[in-house]
Order: C-alpha cells, then structure tokens, then sequence
C-alpha cells in the first residue's frame, strides 16, 4: 500500500480500540496521522500499551466541540479523514442516550463540518455499524444486510449510528463532499477491554480465574478479526481519493456468511482455544439487542476488490494467541506489528 505514504491523515478515535490499530497499521503504512479523541476509555488500553501517542499527533479533545475541531483539523491540514469516534456500547447507550446522541450524531455532523470547510481535505470516511439496519426478518440461512435496506435502530446507539449515515448523506447531497460510510460486524482482536463484549468478558474471567458469564446465547453476529473492516477502510479511502464521487455512500464490511455465529459457539470456542472450563449464562432480563444480524459484503467484494482472509476459527485463535503473549510480558506494539504483518502476508 505505498499509496499511503506520506498521506496526511485525520482520525478521530484514535485511542479507543479499532483506532489503536488503525494508528498502528497507517504508521506502518508510511501516513502522516493526525489523532483526535478524548483519553483511552478503558484501562488497560491499547492506545497507551502500544505507545501509539509516539506515532501519531495526538490530541485530546471532544468533538462534540465544534471550535475546537475545526482548529485541529485546520492546523493538521489532512487529505483524507477517517472518523471513528463514538459511543460504541448498545448497553452503554440505554443508561446514557443522551451522551450516545450528542457523541454519535452531533459529533458526526461536527467532523463533518469541519471536513467540509478544510480545503485540503479529499476524501472522509465515516465508520458506523452493523446495527444501522431497520430489525426484519432474517432467513436463518440466507438473509443479510445490504446496503440498500432501510435504515432504523431499536436502541439509543444502534439509532444514533444510523443518524449518522443520513448526516453523511446529507453532507454528500447538499455539499458534494466526497464521503462514504462503512459498516462492520463485531470485531474481536487483542487489545480490547470494552465493557460488554464477550471477547473482553472473556479475557476478565479468565485472570479472574472465573467462569464466562454469557447474555443472549442464541444471539447471532457477523463477528470478524479487527484487521478486516480496516483493511476495508484502507481501501475504501485509497479509492474515495482516487475517484473522488465514485465510491461515496455505504459500504458493509462483513465476514464470511459461515462465521456468522451465536454468542454461545463463540463462548464454547474460546474456552476450547484457552483449555479451561466452560460458562454459564445470565438469566436476568436483559435489554433488547438485535437476534440475527448479518451483512452482505458483496459490494465491497465486487466494486472494490476486498474480501475477507481469515476465518473465525482462526481469527479467535490469534486472538488467544495475542493475549496470551501479553499476558506472558511480550511488547504490545510488536504483537500487533506482527498481526498487521501475519494478515497483509496472508
């Protein structure tokens, strides 16, 4: 990808999870990053463990402050912006539905904007979420997500990520602003402490020397390594700049339709890669979250040329594999290295 070389790059969210390794990979790739984003929102985190703030200028800074987000992205002066920043946690965003719609939407218009008004800015890429999807019926077998389906959202977060993806519309409509958004499953990869996710739930009970305690067994997720939806996104972007026009509008970045799984196979899984005993499940009422979701990649396959290359079965293994490492003290940054490397090489 020698495209991106020497690149100035404006990402926001660059201390959260995705982020972290999105820094990591376009460092590597030779690319000029710019980083917005409030501190690390977990500790541990993988921002500060991989040293990212040595690679990147980073800045600490909400962008639900337009001002402020205009001035940085001014000064940074990038040509291509890649927004991450969000709320990212359904069960987050029942207890807090308002912070979930000012981060997600307002903050999205606030970037926006400021994209607009930055005359060297060529190309934005606006990440939201599998969830972005009016709830319907799925064929167990062959029902996916496209891209043209109807937009809605049951819950605070999954309806402000679609409110997003009509701001970026709009902004494409009205201003002809080079944008796209891009959709992803649930991805899973070392470094990531969130609350509320099996992968990171996972992780906690097992150096808590307890059992996994799962909610929603049955539910099912198009679950993929971190490294697939960004190298969906390195590739999105390359062609927004390229071709400006041509590729603005959505863009789902989902696995295999065989890895679309339940939480309770990913929970068998993991305990089986790990070696320890089994887990149990929640009984308590739990809000709502969606039962089925799958995404139809088919676009991006055809029209850009991506596919994904690892499957879950191996995706969770490296997962294993990179906290396993950390836990025995192996450098964080070059375990990621390593992974960036393993995938590009696949």
């Amino acid at each position: 990808m020698s495209f991106w070389r020497d690149k100035k790059v404006f990402l926001t969210g660059h201390t959260g999870f995705k982020g972290a390794w999105l820094s990591l990979w376009l460092h590597e790739l030779g690319a000029k990053v710019t980083g917005c984003a409030l501190k690390p929102p977990t500790s541990p985190s993988l921002f500060e463990l991989a040293r990212i703030d040595q690679l990147v200028n980073s800045h600490c800074a909400d962008i639900r402050d337009l001002s402020r987000l205009q001035r940085i992205l001014k000064a940074a002066r990038p040509e291509i912006v890649i927004h991450l920043a969000a709320q990212p946690l359904v069960r987050v965003s029942y207890r807090e539905p308002v912070e979930t719609f000012a981060t997600n939407v307002l903050g999205t218009v606030n970037l926006l904007e400021a994209a607009r008004q930055c005359g060297s800015v060529r190309a934005v890429l606006i990440v939201t979420s599998d969830k972005v999807y009016e709830e319907r019926r799925l064929l167990p077998r062959t029902g996916s997500f496209k891209e043209s389906d109807r937009l809605g959202g049951h819950d605070p977060y999954s309806s402000s990520k679609a409110c997003a993806e009509l701001a970026a519309q709009a902004y494409r409509r009205s201003y002809g602003l080079n944008v796209a958004t891009a959709r992803a499953g649930n991805v899973i990869g070392g470094g990531d402490w969130a609350a509320d996710r099996l992968v990171p739930d996972f992780v906690r009970a097992v150096q808590a020397g307890k059992k996994l305690v799962i909610r929603n067994p049955r539910a099912v997720r198009p679950w993929q390594h971190v490294l697939e939806p960004l190298s969906g996104y390195l590739l999105l972007a390359e062609k927004l700049y390229r071709h400006p026009g041509k590729y603005a509008g959505a863009w789902n970045f989902g696995p295999h339709k065989k890895d679309a799984r339940s939480v309770a196979w990913l929970a068998a899984e993991l305990c089986r890669l790990w070696g320890r005993a089994g887990f149990s499940f929640d009984k308590k009422k739990q809000p709502h979250e969606a039962g089925l979701l799958r995404l139809d990649a088919r676009k991006a396959k055809r029209e850009l040329g991506w596919r994904p290359k690892w499957e879950l079965a191996a995706a969770l293994k490296r997962v294993v594999d990179w906290t396993r490492a950390y836990r025995a003290g192996v450098d964080v940054r070059e375990l990621c290295r390593a992974q960036i490397e393993e995938y590009n090489g696949f």
